[in-house]
């Protein structure tokens, strides 16, 4: 999946996780179809920063308000109260970081073969456009936690780009903080996951 960000965006390291039994949305079934999409999560340890990140990402589920005209997409996409649905999916083993020997660490500490995937599920959006506020649910390696964070996001002439950043805590979600180098590398608890996504209108919606 090609992405059409102008910088690599690093965050931390986290986020895995969140058992989901659906098939990814159809674009003409959705309002808004996903074309970009990076998360990353980034770290510090007891000798270096570290940073893993993937294009990897499903739009499972995304529904507007009743009553939103077509060309009100855009601007009605991000005010609060008229996104209803929102669900996203992140394949936790898709994670990887430039730093040589880091992602088996990563994908064991984050236990990708029983929870291969990463699960957000928004429940609520407030502020007001170009600053929002974004309430919601995390569920990783079987620990479901309540999250809340700032989006950035403003719609132009075609499409909505969505930013933002999660800090978290490993431990909170049952993972232990990988290790390395025989031990001798031991990372921090604390994370944080960056995301940044692209939004359009699928092809057969004309404004």
């Amino acid at each position: 999946m090609t992405t059409p960000f102008a910088r690599p965006v690093f965050g931390c390291a986290l986020l895995a996780a969140f058992m989901l039994v659906a098939a990814p949305l159809a674009a003409q079934d959705a309002p808004l179809v996903m074309t970009a999409a990076r998360v990353s999560i980034e770290g510090t340890s007891n000798i270096h920063e570290y940073t893993a990140s993937t294009t990897d990402v499903r739009l499972m589920q995304i529904a507007l308000a009743e009553g939103v005209a077509v060309r009100d997409l855009f601007n009605a996409a991000v005010t609060p109260g008229t996104l209803q649905g929102f669900e996203i999916v992140v394949k936790s083993g898709a994670l990887k970081s430039p730093k040589e020997g880091l992602d088996k660490n990563m994908w064991k500490a984050l236990k990708t073969t029983e929870y291969p995937d990463i699960v957000f599920k928004l429940t609520k959006l407030e502020g007001k456009p170009g600053a929002l506020r974004a309430i919601g649910v995390l569920k990783i390696a079987g620990v479901e936690k309540a999250v809340t964070f700032d989006l950035k996001a403003a719609a132009n002439a075609s499409t909505i780009p969505v930013t933002g950043d999660v800090p978290l805590l490993m431990t909170e979600y049952g993972i232990a903080p990988p290790k390395a180098m025989m031990g001798m590398l031991k990372t921090d608890p604390k994370v944080t996951v960056t995301f940044e996504v692209v939004f359009a209108a699928p092809q057969t919606l004309t404004r």
